[in-house]
């Protein structure tokens, strides 16, 4: 009976569907009046969603702080950030954005109340725990992707030969409300929105996958993987502007955030985090182009080593709902899937690793960092280097 007995974090409030940015004003206005705004670069602003947002706060006499976040966050940008707003008396802190600018905006929030760098919280990085204490936070994604409007972590990075991405992790560190308006991606580019929704896919996988998983994160990213089906491929490439696709990727995303923050994620995410570490490589990207391939590796090893058991059965199930097949034999599902990701990841254009600069010398390096801790089969160092090199 242990595959009951678990625990769930998330968010206190969601509120999902197209047209709900309009209630933000409202929300934003019910912590107080000084709020700390962070968004990306210009495209935000130069929307019309960016005006009326203005024109409601300026009229409710709302005293607004603006940052922005160009790249993936940074430790020395969030403690910058921090420096500039601790003595603000920011009642809310809200990020509107990709992964990346609501990664920052938790961290702010987390940071605002404490002394030191972020990085003295950092897992793996620093050596200090986190109290939880933060100033509330919402979270409003404008990519459909990495459900970091319903997780409990921060990713940071610091890009270069010693670099690193980490996590800043609390329970306490959900959005308090997370905002989820399909309509905001509808300016995404196709590039973006593949690698985007691959992420999603990714996480839903890894995590339905997960040895931690429960039967209600099972529920979850069956769910969201069926709302999901090819939906990428719509909005993708097809249209661009079918409301019906964006709205369906953005529910997986976000439900591909809960399940990652209770159940964890596998192998293609554990060499994201040593890639996106050493490479200036989206996040998404470096999980669009792996996942097919540690998928297959997964399903060979375990079509070996474990051809009756859960694992398999698992990927099977998702084979089966993805590529609309009615076969039932186990194998063939769980190779129909590779199969599938295979076809999509070629047919979404993902660039090759090799792409952004990464060789067949970087390799070594990035196997021995790379963690496999909720993958549901241990892969040896030549299946990992078998991944790599056919993605350079």
């Amino acid at each position: 009976m242990d595959f009951f007995d678990f625990k769930f974090i998330a968010n206190t409030q969601l509120y999902f569907g197209a047209g709900n940015f309009k209630l933000l004003p409202k929300l934003m206005n019910s912590f107080g009046e000084n709020l700390l705004l962070i968004s990306g670069g210009e495209s935000f602003k130069k929307s019309s969603h960016y005006k009326y947002l203005l024109n409601i706060l300026k009229k409710n006499l709302t005293k607004i702080y603006f940052s922005s976040i160009q790249a993936e966050p940074s430790p020395n940008r969030v403690d910058e950030i921090v420096r500039i707003y601790q003595k603000k008396n920011i009642h809310v802190v809200i990020s509107i954005g990709g992964g990346s600018v609501i990664d920052a905006g938790k961290a702010v929030s987390a940071m605002l109340s404490q002394k030191e760098s972020v990085s003295a919280y950092l897992e793996d990085v620093g050596s200090q725990a986190h109290d939880g204490k933060k100033i509330p936070f919402i979270a409003v994604p404008t990519t459909a992707g990495t459900g970091s409007e319903a997780t409990q972590n921060a990713v940071l990075s610091q890009v270069g030969e010693n670099g690193f991405k980490k996590s800043l992790r609390h329970e306490k560190f959900v959005p308090d409300i997370a905002v989820v308006d399909p309509e905001l991606t509808l300016s995404c580019p196709g590039g973006i929105t593949a690698a985007c929704g691959m992420d999603a896919l990714t996480q839903l996988i890894e995590s339905y996958a997960s040895p931690n998983a429960s039967p209600m994160t099972d529920s979850l990213a069956l769910g969201g993987l069926r709302a999901m089906g090819d939906s990428i491929l719509t909005s993708a490439i097809t249209d661009s502007t079918d409301m019906e696709a964006r709205t369906r990727i953005c529910y997986g995303s976000y439900i591909s955030g809960l399940t990652l923050a209770n159940a964890g994620l596998g192998v293609v995410h554990g060499f994201a985090a040593v890639i996106g570490g050493c490479f200036p490589i989206p996040h998404g990207v470096i999980c669009g182009t792996l996942l097919a391939q540690v998928i297959q590796k997964n399903i060979e090893t375990l079509i070996r080593l474990e051809p009756k058991g859960n694992s398999l059965l698992k990927y099977a199930n998702v084979g089966k709902l993805l590529g609309k097949t009615k076969k039932n034999d186990l194998i063939e599902n769980a190779r129909a899937l590779s199969a599938l990701l295979m076809e999509w990841t070629e047919i979404l254009k993902i660039p090759l690793l090799g792409y952004f600069g990464i060789t067949k010398d970087d390799i070594d390096k990035i196997v021995s960092a790379t963690a496999q801790k909720n993958n549901p089969v241990t892969l040896t160092k030549d299946d990992l280097k078998d991944i790599l090199k056919n993605r350079i």
